[in-house]
């Protein structure tokens, strides 16, 4: 299951989100969403777990602890083209 993380501190690092996400089962991957020009986290990411149930699990949990003064946002990730197609065109 691909699951979102939002709201995380600017000072989160994919170890860190792995390290959290792993007291709730295996994690396949972690990815820190960033700005392309300065490399900077722009505060959201994913991270893969291949179990469902931990994943609802980690989801249950996380989804509005506090991390350095920050509540996280955690979903499960909805697919790009559902994402893209949801976007306000201009």
């Amino acid at each position: 299951m691909n699951i979102y993380v939002g709201n995380l501190p600017w000072a989160t690092t994919e170890e860190s989100l792995k390290k959290l996400f792993s007291e709730y089962g295996s994690v396949d991957a972690v990815r820190i969403i960033t700005d392309r020009n300065s490399g900077r986290s722009k505060g959201f990411g994913f991270v893969e777990m291949s179990d469902n149930t931990m994943a609802q699990a980690a989801i249950k949990a996380l989804n509005g602890k506090e991390i350095d003064g920050r509540a996280l946002r955690v979903n499960e990730a909805r697919p790009a083209s559902e994402n893209n197609s949801q976007r306000k065109r201009y």
